[in-house]
């Protein structure tokens, strides 16, 4: 009987717990009454250990309970939120030792206010049923929470790529071209890649690849760039060196089976962005730019044409090298999807390092501030294409300075169309604060050209007046003064 699950532990040590309460014994007294040691006790209580048949009988006893009360899985009314939370897997399905947690750690925190532990539980399944949350948003958020815990910056994944590059001889500046990716992982790995694998598939054309196990055939779509396959390759090349198995087999996640999933397609996408742009010579890289005088956003579109690779892929690497390299440790990461026929901004993506940044995620469907570089430039965007004058990348730098706070970003902003969505545009975000490790390494900081706005987050939260860009009213602010104004009546009545 003592080799019990984990679960069955926990419940049992609650279960303990709430039934030795209830007779309000402590556990001097119990430990008297059922001759075992207070620690014993302790740890049974805990969920580290499930005792034996006759200790459980000796237990019962004690508390005046038979052993079928004492062994069942119903934990009672109060403690029912404790009990479907640990019927459900989801205390195993947390990633703890990713944060050094054990999960006995947890357990005792249960156990020592159960009530209260489960009223916290009830109350945030009922916040995500509110917010029509599922299982891979808080995976996803958790991802989050463990990269902005490391800065975003993996020493083992770098120093992998480094063993790779150096063990197959790829170029470790500048260009890793597409075909020697593509025949490392043909040659090497067994692959198949299908240049045009997903044409017989329609409702699959905004998927970039496909991966068949079994045949180990990688099927790509027919609209990706070269850049585009380079990073597919790079990533196939990361699971493969990485020994990552748990994976989906399509290039971004459809569908979320497990947390060690989502863990293993961010390594795979990292391990491929460094694959593509060498630490060392970004580095180098970066110091140039940031010792220039003046902004040039020339700059950054020469870095994208030195690598050949996506705004993304840049702008990764950009927090994976600032944070460990230079310093500036408080940036955010944005990702902004527009589209035009519907006249929508949807944030995707978002990184926050340090600290949490403005402007950030934001469930309840409001509208984001179009003062910030991340809406305006695809506004700019779009106006240049329906004008029919260009349809490439746009660059932008700009000072934005949160209304009514000491809060002041140097953003850098790409812009482009959206592939293999053609009917979209996105826009990629770095947001530094300008703090004094930013003035002492960023030169051009001061630089005249670049434009200074104040900005909030959204047009329902904002409280600047003769806004000319606002595209909703301050709704939010508007019910705030009101609540203001009520409360000032009632105070000067009482």
């Amino acid at each position: 009987m003592s080799q019990r699950t984990p679960n069955e532990r926990i419940i049992f040590g609650l279960k303990l717990k709430q039934l030795r309460q209830k007779q309000k014994l402590n556990f001097a007294d119990f430990a008297k009454i059922t001759g075992m040691s207070v620690s014993y006790l302790n740890e049974i209580e805990k969920g580290k250990k499930y005792p034996k048949e006759d200790k459980v009988q000796m237990m019962a006893d004690a508390l005046g309970v038979n052993k079928k009360e004492l062994t069942s899985q119903d934990l009672g009314k109060s403690l029912m939120p404790v009990a479907d939370l640990l019927n459900s897997n989801f205390l195993n399905e947390l990633p703890l030792n990713l944060f050094d947690i054990e999960l006995t750690k947890v357990v005792e925190i249960i156990a020592n206010a159960p009530a209260k532990v489960g009223a916290f539980i009830a109350t945030l399944v009922e916040i995500s049923r509110n917010y029509a949350m599922q299982e891979e948003n808080f995976y996803f958020a958790v991802l989050r929470s463990y990269l902005e815990l490391h800065n975003n910056y993996f020493e083992e994944i770098e120093q992998a790529v480094d063993h790779f590059t150096e063990k197959h001889k790829l170029p470790d500046e500048g260009i890793v071209l597409v075909d020697q990716l593509g025949n490392l992982l043909k040659k090497k790995y067994g692959y198949k890649i299908i240049e045009n694998g997903l044409n017989e598939y329609p409702e699959l054309s905004e998927i970039r690849s496909v991966f068949i196990p079994k045949s180990k055939r990688l099927l790509l779509n027919m609209q990706l760039t070269d850049m585009q396959k380079a990073f597919q390759y790079g990533k196939e090349l990361g699971f493969t060196y990485l020994g990552l198995g748990e994976r989906a087999n399509t290039a971004s996640l459809l569908r979320v089976n497990s947390f060690e999933q989502v863990l293993n397609h961010f390594k795979a996408g990292y391990f491929s962005a460094a694959l593509l742009i060498n630490r060392r010579s970004f580095i180098k890289d970066m110091q140039q730019f940031f010792q220039r005088p003046v902004w040039s956003g020339e700059t950054i579109l020469n870095l994208l044409l030195k690598y050949r690779v996506s705004q993304e892929t840049l702008f990764q690497r950009i927090t994976n090298i600032l944070p460990q390299y230079f310093g500036l440790e408080n940036l955010f990461l944005l990702r902004f999807v527009h589209t035009p026929a519907k006249g929508d901004f949807k944030m995707d993506k978002e990184l926050h390092l340090n600290r949490k940044h403005r402007p950030h995620g934001n469930a309840l469907s409001e509208h984001y501030c179009r003062r910030w570089l991340s809406t305006s430039l695809l506004n700019d965007l779009y106006e240049m294409q329906k004008s029919g004058r260009y349809t490439g990348a746009l660059v932008g730098v700009q000072r934005s300075h949160y209304y009514n706070t000491d809060d002041e970003y140097l953003c850098f902003t790409l812009a482009r169309p959206a592939y293999p969505s053609p009917e979209k545009n996105v826009s990629i975000t770095v947001g530094i604060l300008i703090d004094d490790a930013l003035k002492e390494k960023i030169k051009f900081i001061d630089d005249p050209a670049i434009s200074i706005r104040q900005v909030s987050t959204t047009c329902e939260r904002c409280p600047i007046e003769d806004c000319a860009e606002r595209v909703a009213l301050p709704v939010v602010i508007e019910a705030k003064n009101q609540h203001k104004k009520i409360l000032r009546v009632l105070k000067s009545l009482s």
